[in-house]
């Protein structure tokens, strides 16, 4: 099966190319959370077909989102890590964590400040004021098309 993209210069569309097939983040988080083999990944994804795993897998080593480390060589196994790539989604999946908390009616997790106890928010914050921001832009760089 070929795999759809997006043929659009675009942020979102071009992400959307790399991590929107299903399954994709839901591998990404298990592996983020501590899963490091097919079989712990297949595990946590109790309805996900070995084929689509290994799939999404190697697709994600491709687009440079995963490590793959060989660790038995009979029959081969492999350890997975996410690489730096990978580990920069962590604030997008904890964004689908918090929109779901907000807006779906059963929320299966909470995200909350380790020291209160409160839950938490994402927010945006500018390096170089190193300040909270509140009023953003969303600028098209020159060059590219609209």
């Amino acid at each position: 099966m070929s795999k759809s993209i997006y043929q659009l210069d675009c942020n979102i569309a071009q992400t959307l190319n790399i991590i929107g097939d299903r399954w994709t983040l839901l591998v990404i988080h298990e592996i983020m959370t501590g899963k490091k083999t097919f079989n712990e990944i297949k595990q946590a994804l109790k309805t996900i077909s070995a084929n689509v795993l290994s799939e999404r897998l190697k697709q994600l080593e491709e687009d440079g989102l995963i490590a793959s480390n060989l660790y038995s060589a009979h029959p081969p196994r492999y350890e997975y890590e996410l690489t730096e790539s990978g580990h920069d989604l962590e604030m997008v999946l904890n964004a689908y964590l918090l929109w779901g908390r907000k807006h779906l009616d059963k929320s299966y997790k909470v995200m909350k400040h380790a020291d209160c106890g409160h839950e938490i928010e994402l927010r945006y914050y500018c390096p170089k004021c190193e300040s909270l921001v509140d009023n953003i832009s969303v600028e098209r760089i020159a060059g590219s098309c609209t």
